[in-house]
């Protein structure tokens, strides 16, 4: 027989294990560099994971700190990321990275030299206590105009972007770190950035198979513990919902016809895509019902009040039966799952060969098209994204041009970077120039008149232009009309996708912003 006060206490702890899980889906940010009170006392109450972007990271010293204090209330929180490398780092964003993207690395397309640059990102980041990192984008970069993806894409080759996807995956689990293949079904398409609203894509299926999905199907197969949704509508799958909340998308797709068992990951929520359109609470319960298992939250809200809005919202949905418990209870025990496997992966990781230990197997062949490497013996884990993006410049007009011996005045014709990227972090090669011919100067410039302030603040002095994605901004291609019609010398360097023609007395295509990148075409221009 029931009694009264055992019935109560079964009551409470039903209840208790229902906010649990509902915590235990969220993967919040935070303001500061230290671990608030708040989230602290949410781990204990059952929070199972936090995301870390730059705004939380100063050095690598502070960052294992920091990781150490989440460990403390919780042994095995999952500590994740958005570290692609590249154009989009956290660890770096200071500095600019110490790694080239994606775009860089499709450029090479050797899949030894972009599993060994995914293991030594995952290595360090395992070294500061990070465990699960938002990367790789398999995303196909088929829209040249596509505002959001980019450099961050392998490429434009669906097949190559598939042997890469799969390289990065295997690199970076390699070294005990969750890799979160990104952006499910595919983000390369589209012309809107989902930030700002919802985008679409209006591929048929055969389409949709063989280009945006296959570098998934490689992601898979090669073991991607997590899978995060893109906020995105393709109605050829589901004319109704955006990705994230498409139970036809998450569920009859991924996990039916891709076979994906793993954990599914939202993109943020409070991005426009969603947060305008359903609002994050509403999107969240939408995105656990359609088989998502975690929701991600915080690069723009990032307190406390958001952790317990989408906590509350969730479990009021399934008292309300709108969400069924049972899927809100999977989606926690995937969460938990995914924590095991990174314990697990971290005892394990010190002990596995890393796939950068060959230096032939990555220092590459020496060309116009690829600038000399490093020498072979002196190759080390360390410097592999040096390497890299060495390897990845492609270089037109070598032959006739002398490199430079007097400092030059550095032109950074800037367009507006998107959130993913964001303002904070550094790029160009001013700083490394400045480093090899000191007097050296810079300055950004934008808009219609960019040209004519720019050589009216170079005066004399050689000319180096520094620009992203030329093709995407009429102002930047008239900059550069301009510019080489006064001053043929100039040398021009692109550090966004190169889909320009080359042009200038010397063409660098970087396929890249990191700071690795920028020092790579400035050994180009200085010659050493």
């Amino acid at each position: 027989m029931t009694t009264l006060a055992s019935g109560t206490a079964a009551s409470d702890s039903h209840r208790d294990g229902l906010t649990r899980d509902a915590l235990t889906v969220l993967q919040p940010g935070f303001l500061g560099t230290t671990a608030p009170d708040w989230l602290l006392r949410r781990l204990g109450e059952g929070l199972a994971s936090v995301g870390l972007f730059g705004r939380n990271i100063t050095s690598p010293e502070q960052l294992s700190s920091l990781t150490a204090q989440l460990r403390s209330e919780r042994e095995d929180v999952l500590v994740a990321i958005d570290e692609e490398g590249g154009d989009v780092t956290r660890l770096e964003a200071r500095t600019g990275s110490s790694f080239p993207g994606n775009h860089a690395l499709g450029a090479v397309d050797d899949v030894d030299l972009t599993r060994a640059v995914a293991h030594e990102l995952g290595r360090r980041l395992a070294e500061c206590g990070v465990n699960l990192n938002w990367a790789p984008s398999a995303d196909v970069n088929s829209n040249p105009s596509n505002p959001v993806i980019g450099v961050r894409s392998f490429g434009a080759d669906p097949e190559l972007v598939a042997r890469h996807t799969a390289a990065y995956v295997n690199g970076l689990q390699a070294a005990g770190v969750a890799a979160c293949t990104k952006h499910f079904p595919g983000h390369g398409d589209t012309a809107v950035d989902s930030h700002h609203a919802l985008p679409r894509i209006d591929a048929d299926l055969p389409v949709l198979e063989q280009r945006e999905l296959l570098p998934f199907r490689a992601a898979i197969a090669a073991g991607s513990r997590a899978v995060m949704s893109a906020h995105i509508l393709v109605p050829t799958l589901d004319p109704d919902h955006p990705a994230t909340l498409s139970l036809r998308i998450l569920t009859d797709l991924l996990r039916g016809r891709l076979g994906y068992d793993g954990l599914i990951v939202t993109d943020g929520m409070e991005m426009q895509a969603i947060a305008a359109t359903y609002g994050i609470e509403r999107g969240s319960v939408l995105a656990i019902a359609a088989g998502a298992d975690a929701i991600c939250v915080g690069g723009g809200l990032a307190d406390d009040d958001t952790v317990r809005r989408l906590r509350d919202a969730l479990v009021g949905a399934v008292r309300s039966r709108e969400l069924p418990e049972e899927r809100l209870a999977e989606a926690a025990e995937r969460v938990r799952g995914l924590a095991r496997w990174a314990a697990s992966a971290a005892a394990s990781a010190p002990a596995a060969s890393a796939p950068a230990a060959d230096p032939a197997s990555v220092t590459g062949p020496e060309s116009a098209a690829h600038p000399p490497s490093v020498p072979a013996a002196g190759v080390t884990r360390v410097d592999i994204g040096l390497v890299a993006a060495r390897r990845a410049l492609t270089v037109t007009g070598a032959e006739d041009f002398t490199p430079l011996t007097e400092p030059p005045y550095v032109a950074l014709l800037t367009p507006v970077a998107n959130i993913a990227v964001g303002n904070e972090t550094p790029w160009g090669v001013a700083a490394e120039l400045e480093r090899r011919l000191p007097g050296t100067e810079t300055a950004g410039f934008a808009g219609a008149d960019a040209g004519p302030e720019i050589l009216a603040a170079a005066g004399a002095r050689r000319v180096v232009v520094v620009v992203r994605d030329e093709h995407r901004h009429p102002w930047m291609e008239s900059a550069l009309d301009t510019l080489l019609a006064a001053r043929p010398d100039t040398v021009v360097v692109e550090m966004g996708v190169p889909q320009a023609p080359p042009r200038g007395a010397l063409h660098i295509a970087t396929h890249g912003a990191a700071r690795v990148c920028g020092h790579a075409a400035a050994e180009v221009i200085a010659g050493s």
